[in-house]
Formats: C-alpha cells, structure tokens, sequence
C-alpha cells in the first residue's frame, strides 16, 4: 500500500498568512523621553496623558499570556521613564511573557545592572548610534554615547553578557560596521543593526541620513560575510535583491507575525508605520488585543495575497518582495511600487516621478516644544526587575520549531 506524501507548506507561508497570535510585539509604554534623538521612529519626548494605566497595562499582558505570545519588545520613548516599568516588567515575567527593553542607558546604574544581571530572563537593549561619540552625539544628543557606554560597563562589571547594542544604520555609520561589531566583542555584547525607516522624526533627516546605493551594496557585503553573528530583526530584506538572501525571515512581518502597540493602547501594523493608515483598532475596545489581532480589517487584508504591482516583472522580486511597506509608505511611493531604496535602482526612478506628491505626516507627534540635543546624566533610582528573552531577535522565527498548520 503506498501513502501519498503529505505536501509539507514553506514555513514562510505560514507566517505571510498570519498566526494565531503573534510570536513577538513591540509595546511602547510611554512617549516621554528625556532624548530628543533626529531619526526617533515615534516622535517621543512628550507623554501622553491617556496612555495606560498600571492596571489596563496589567490586563494586557494577561490576555498576551492567554494566547502565548514569547515575549514582547518594550521601548518608548524610554521605557524605564515610568514609574511602574519596573513593575509591569515584574508582573510580565511572573505571567509568562519574556521581556525584551530597548534603552538610552541613562537609567542604567550600576545597582541596576547587578539587578538584572541577577535575572536568568532579562534582556536589555542600549541604543548607539555611532561607534564615536562625534557621529553618535550628532543623532541622539551631546552626551548620549558616553551615557550608553556607561551603562555598558555597568552590564559588564555585574558579569551581564549576552545584552544587545542596538544600531540604526545611517550615511554617517555605515562605514563604522566593523568598530561597531569590536564594540560588542569588548563588551560579549551581540550587535543588533536595523534599517532608517523615514517614519516619526525620521520624515525630516531621512533623505540626508539614509545610506546611499553604494554604501547599501557594502552594508550587504558585511551582512554576508557577519551576519550569522549579528542581528538584523530582519529589517534588510530589501537588499536580498542583490541576490544572495540574508539569514532570517526576509519577509515583511507587519501584521502577519508582529506589530505594535502603543502607549494609549492603539495597534498598529508595524513600529515603523504609526499612522491611522495601519492602526487595526485599541486593547481597550471589546474583544481586547486577541480580537485586533484575528478579527481587524487591516490585518486581514495584510495576511491575503498581496499584489506585486510594477515590481511584479522584476527578477528579484520573489527575494525582496517588494520591499518595506513603511519605507514606501512614508516617502509617499505606493505600496504595491518598489521601496525607494530598491537596490535595481527602481526606487530612486519613483523618487524622482513622484512631482510634488504630498508625504504623509506621521501621527501622533509627542517631540516636545523647540526640542535641542542635551547632555544626559546618569543617574537613576534603582529598580527590580526579572524579565526572559526569547526568540526573535534575528527574525521572528529565531531558535523557534512551529508545526505546520499551526497557524
């Protein structure tokens, strides 16, 4: 008796057709910022007065341990600028969701660091933007890349190893990838680099601070050549049209796998399309979060087939598919058209043939009134935490053995 094999489904079509819940999130818990950093995704500095209460913030990570969300990205703004982080930290870890907290370091002292060195689950993430402090200051502020480096030699001293120095790679950067990558290694750091996406505050600088042709083909080369020791949140997957795909999902996850919630509870797509375009509803409404997520109009559109438009024709259109959707949205090119840093060269020809297109702003807007780079201090109370990583650092998928037809 023969049996007809069982057509096993690519593992990447099952999350392009979304899941029951998504294996990781981004939660920013507050705008307020004591930054004021050029290319800030979320516009922060402000906070905003109707973001979630202790309690509301409690029931949602509730509802994510119900449908077994790993662990959540929490960021801001920064983060430990709540008085409660702490707290929700605290009571996520106990409820089963790993934390994941990307900061500036200034609240990064060195009891602090012996507090969360002590955790088995913490990761922490700090923010250099720069591998001097001439190129870091000139994006983040006077002061920010001592500050960062500050907290990193408190991580150490307290024998935390394994934390992740997260860079936004830019113009003035790309050049410094291997001093970024000797930064890590002095600290048994883990390098973490993630596309400029002209979303928030980056609207404003992103055609100045975005990597030219060339430097994309060299950033490309060094992901070849590091990649499998750096992490990428699968943001280059646009480059994988210069052939050779990069390690990860190299798939946009918006809706499918991931997406953000913000300070008062709303849901968007992705962290970098905060605009009423992609917000598929609030934690708040009924259904909560779970109902957003299976039942939204957005999402359900985003996880159905998606039409290549002109880049459909292109042979590097099945490694790139399409490019990033945020990256297009925001540099007022549509959806279904090539990403404006398409590395054919496409996107800098529907640059050009945009005459006059009126970008979209991105909403809401929290910088704070004739914001200017100031020097940070360090200094912060101490606080508890206890909080796990997960997978997904590299991709969503990172470490992760999911069945097919789990979804």
């Amino acid at each position: 008796m023969t049996t007809t094999p069982t057509k096993v489904r690519p593992l990447v079509e099952e999350f392009a057709a979304g899941l029951d819940a998504p294996i990781c999130l981004t939660w920013e818990l507050t705008y307020a910022c004591n930054l004021a950093c050029t290319h800030c995704l979320s516009s922060s500095g402000r906070r905003d007065p109707h973001e979630l209460t202790t309690a509301q913030a409690k029931a949602v990570i509730d509802e994510l341990e119900r449908m077994q969300v790993f662990y959540v990205n929490i960021g801001g703004g920064e983060p430990t600028i709540r008085s409660d982080f702490w707290e929700l930290v605290e009571y996520a870890t106990a409820h089963h969701v790993g934390v994941k907290f990307s900061t500036n370091g200034s609240r990064i002292t060195a009891e602090v660091a012996r507090r969360l060195a002590a955790s088995d689950y913490v990761d922490v993430q700090i923010s250099l933007d720069g591998a001097t402090a001439e190129v870091n200051d000139a994006i983040r502020g006077e002061g920010t890349y001592a500050t960062a480096l500050a907290a990193m030699d408190h991580l150490a001293a307290a024998g935390f190893t394994g934390f992740k120095i997260s860079v936004v790679m830019t113009r003035e950067n790309v050049a410094q990838l291997d001093a970024f990558k000797a930064i890590a290694d002095r600290y048994q750091a883990q390098l973490r680099i993630t596309r400029l996406r002209p979303s928030g505050r980056a609207v404003d600088v992103w055609d100045e601070l975005h990597p030219l042709p060339e430097q994309q083909h060299e950033l490309y080369r060094w992901l070849l050549a590091n990649g499998e020791d750096v992490l990428t949140g699968d943001s280059f997957f646009h480059l994988a049209g210069f052939g050779e795909s990069l390690p990860g999902l190299n798939l946009c996850g918006a809706g499918r796998v991931v997406c953000l919630i913000d300070p008062v509870g709303d849901v968007y797509a992705c962290p970098f399309a905060i605009h009423e375009n992609f917000l598929a509803g609030n934690v708040l409404s009924p259904g909560g979060f779970g109902h957003v997520w299976r039942e939204s109009e957005l999402f359900t559109e985003l996880r159905g087939p998606q039409s290549g438009g002109a880049c459909a024709s292109c042979s590097a259109y099945d490694a790139c598919g399409g490019g990033c959707m945020a990256a297009k949205f925001f540099t007022g090119l549509p959806l279904d058209g090539p990403d404006p840093e398409c590395v054919k060269g496409y996107g800098e020809s529907a640059l050009d043939a945009r005459d006059g297109v009126a970008l979209p702003v991105p909403t809401p807007d929290h910088s704070k009134p004739n914001r200017t780079s100031v020097p940070v201090a360090i200094g912060a109370r101490p606080g508890r935490t206890t909080a796990p990583d997960r997978a997904c650092d590299e991709s969503p998928l990172a470490g992760l053995q999911i069945p097919v037809g789990s979804n």
